[in-house]
């Protein structure tokens, strides 16, 4: 779906962080604005650290979702530098930490397709392959596409 990740009533949103779950811009400085800026930027400070591939888990705070779940994707270089297998452990981790929680449905943005400069078909790719593997708790996962090509890039995806 095309939506603003941020409003997600869902258990889970996925936050595209970045290592020092320092807040920035893009999804992670709307979720930062939407969860309420200095409650979420303390339980951030709090866990401090996040790597590339990994992903954390804060409450929602001010969101509709329960909980947030900071996901590292990597920056892309070219792609020879393991960027398809971290972004791919972000999205698996995610939903790990997700089943860990209990959260029965979790809404994905588009993982490390803003800044940091990942092809947008190859991230989607990489996205539908990883939500696709094994989980207990996660009954719904969405994602949350920002416009209507990576919406359809997604369906294109999902349905093949």
């Amino acid at each position: 779906m095309v939506g603003d990740i941020a409003r997600q009533e869902v258990d889970a949103v996925v936050n595209a962080a970045n290592e020092r779950l320092a807040g920035g811009g893009g999804v992670d400085g709307a979720i930062h604005q939407a969860a309420g800026a200095r409650e979420l930027r303390e339980a951030c400070a709090a866990i401090g650290f996040c790597a590339t591939g990994d992903a954390v888990a804060t409450p929602g705070f001010a969101l509709r979702a329960r909980w947030i779940i900071h996901a590292v994707g990597p920056r892309w270089q070219g792609g020879g530098h393991e960027e398809a297998q971290l972004l791919a452990s972000a999205y698996r981790r995610s939903l790990e930490v997700a089943d860990e929680l209990g959260a029965r449905s979790v809404a994905f943005p588009a993982l490390s397709t803003g800044i940091y400069g990942y092809p947008p078909e190859a991230a989607a790719e990489v996205a539908v392959h990883a939500i696709r593997g094994p989980r207990r708790a996660v009954e719904l996962i969405r994602l949350v596409a920002f416009d209507d090509s990576t919406r359809r890039r997604y369906e294109r995806l999902l349905a093949g």
